[in-house]
């Protein structure tokens, strides 16, 4: 399954940031930051939940950016 979430994020870095740690978050297949559409796109593991998956990725976004916000 693949979802498409609006992100706050202030510069293209830190959007860089966001994308690697929703990558290496359990459950993730794959993950993909937009910063000009402000945009994230993630694929998920067959199985998983994709809403206790994505409290996990905000989680971890927000500890490599804790400015950061995932709109659910």
């Amino acid at each position: 399954m693949k979802k498409t979430y609006k992100i706050d994020v202030d510069c293209a870095n830190c959007a860089n940031k966001m994308e690697v740690a929703a990558k290496n978050t359990p459950g993730v297949k794959d993950a993909t930051v937009n910063f000009m559409t402000l945009k994230m796109a993630v694929e998920f593991e067959d199985g998983s939940d994709h809403k206790a998956v994505m409290d996990e990725v905000l989680k971890n976004c927000k500890k490599v950016e804790s400015d950061c916000e995932i709109f659910l």
